[in-house]
């Protein structure tokens, strides 16, 4: 039985291959990949009414097969995971690995199919838990490695994308409030208060711009346009802090020596 749940681990390892193995098992990768995609696609296809009507069984069929593969995937993972050295302790370990990101978004994939089993209430409200079906593309995740390099970036990077979103914030309180200041009593049906505002706050810093609300007054069409112009650098923040994390990501990824793993000798030469 110890046998048979490292080999299902090796299948279904969480980890990434490690680069320059035998990928023996890539084919779980794609099969799960390519499960998740048509289940999106599903979620997509069900909304228009006449293909839903005429092959609602195909749909239904296909629902209960993915839901039958997500859920035994689940179950193997919880019952392997203590063979990671993260994950160690029999119930402890388990507990950690059900409350990881991963595992939450593996549980939500397809707990809302058996909601309305459990329950016995004919809710119709239930019905929309239909649409969390779509969180199984985040699955992918697990097997993307470029999805995977841009976690890791935003880990790292995390700090200074905290204080580009915290400055932005600031500066659409003190714009919004500044407009509201100098337009109130010129356009009090469009400015009635700061609440209201934020609207244009947010239109503006961004550089949407739809047009219902801007100002009309001379002071308040100077500070919009100080404002749009710091909205451009502000919102350029988060992408250049981004740059240089996928920048020094990939130097950290050429810098990992590299081995051959039948002689041992190193690929970076």
């Amino acid at each position: 039985m110890e046998k048979l749940r490292k080999r299902i681990y090796e299948i279904i390892d969480v980890v990434p291959h490690a680069e320059g193995t035998n990928q023996k098992f890539d084919f779980f990768d794609v099969f799960l990949i390519t499960l998740i995609i048509l289940n999106v696609v599903a979620v997509f296809l069900e909304t228009v009414q006449s293909l839903y009507v005429r092959y609602s069984s195909v749909f239904h069929a296909f629902d209960v097969f993915s839901v039958a593969v997500f859920t035994i995937e689940y179950l193997l993972r919880i019952w392997t995971c203590t063979l990671n050295p993260n994950y160690q302790r029999p119930v402890l370990g388990r507990i950690k690995f059900i409350l990881t990101p991963l595992a939450l978004i593996d549980l939500f994939a397809f707990l809302p199919f058996y909601l309305p089993l459990l329950l016995p209430f004919d809710l119709r409200f239930l019905r929309t838990f239909r649409l969390v079906r779509i969180l199984r593309v985040l699955k992918i995740g697990r097997y993307s490695e470029s999805l995977r390099l841009f976690g890791r970036v935003l880990n790292s990077r995390k700090a200074e994308l905290l204080t580009s979103v915290f400055v932005i914030f600031i500066l659409l309180i003190v714009s919004s409030s500044f407009l509201y200041q100098c337009e109130h009593k010129a356009q009090p049906e469009k400015f009635m208060n700061i609440i209201e505002a934020l609207w244009w706050g947010v239109v503006t810093l961004t550089t949407v711009g739809y047009g219902d609300i801007y100002p009309i007054t001379p002071l308040g069409k100077i500070a919009a346009g100080i404002i749009s112009i710091l909205g451009i650098g502000l919102f350029a923040l988060p992408a250049g802090i981004l740059s240089a994390g996928f920048i020094e990501e990939m130097r950290k990824k050429k810098a990992t020596p590299k081995t051959c793993p039948h002689c041992g000798a190193n690929l970076n030469d």
